[in-house]
């Protein structure tokens, strides 16, 4: 599988220094995820990072949507990949939220144009969700739109103003082949039970545990720093987790809350 890709291992990565804060689908925590409002509060709120899940439309347009269907997160119902963007866009995805108005549904594209407008250097976290019905067709179009934006080529993933995140393998793989310079994490716990074996196959850059899994195997990032590679945590939303996520040097946490978490960055040693 590794053909094409140098997998080798990095130096070591610096685990100095606060986690930089990534608000998991926007200020989840305060308007409805995935829509614009909830991206602008979280830069508002000085978020570092934004996250995003990627879906693709029955004419595949990569949209910002979490669940296979529509039924929790709008006043409608179906199966994202069975719709097109002009019915997904008669939706309101925002008025279930306590603290939503009205708001359509979002594109990746305009998800990249407020990130790369923004008036600070932003990073974009895009998750390709998989099984999908449209496999590999997932990453081949999110390619072909970060090219469109200019941020498919990075000098170095250290300059990125994207990163692919996904629970597959062959997702992260297919992005490693094809933008050897996108940085990318493997979701989930293959860190764990693999020993990080499965983020090494496919070259993926960091490796990206839930908090659960952090709190029970807190040698993941030591591990993962060793082998050149970074830790993405999500989602993390107490205290408790984000000074375990500082004391152990990881370098991107997730969370519903960015604003809080900030806050709290500031008092942690």
């Amino acid at each position: 599988m590794n053909a094409g890709v140098n997998v080798g291992a990095a130096e070591k990565v610096s685990r100095s220094g606060k986690p930089a804060v990534v608000a998991h689908r926007g200020a989840s925590g305060d308007r409805p995820e995935h829509t614009l409002a909830a991206y602008e509060l979280a830069l508002a709120q000085g978020a570092d990072g934004l996250e995003c899940d990627v879906r693709l439309t029955a004419d595949h347009e990569l949209v910002c949507v979490h669940d296979r269907t529509v039924d929790r997160t709008s006043n409608g119902s179906g199966i994202v990949s069975e719709m097109t963007l002009a019915q997904l866009r008669e939706l309101d995805f925002g008025s279930w939220h306590s603290a939503g108005d009205p708001a359509s549904i979002l594109t990746l594209r305009e998800l990249l144009t407020l990130t790369l407008d923004w008036r600070r250097p932003v990073r974009l976290f895009i998750e390709t969700k998989h099984p999908v019905r449209f496999g590999s067709l997932v990453e081949q179009k999110l390619l072909e739109i970060l090219h469109e934006f200019g941020v498919a080529t990075p000098p170095s993933a250290d300059h990125s103003r994207a990163v692919v995140i996904s629970f597959s393998s062959a997702g992260v793989w297919r992005i490693r082949r094809h933008a050897p310079m996108l940085p990318t994490i493997l979701l989930g716990d293959t860190a764990r039970v693999l020993g990080g074996s499965a983020a090494t196959a496919v070259g993926a850059t960091g490796i990206g545990p839930s908090v659960v899994t952090l709190r029970q195997y807190p040698d993941l990032v030591d591990r993962a720093a060793a082998a050149g590679r970074v830790t993405y945590c999500w989602t993390v939303d107490e205290l408790v987790d984000v000074q375990l996520c500082a004391d152990l040097g990881v370098r991107w946490l997730a969370t519903n809350h960015p604003a809080r978490v900030r806050d709290w960055l500031v008092t942690v040693d």
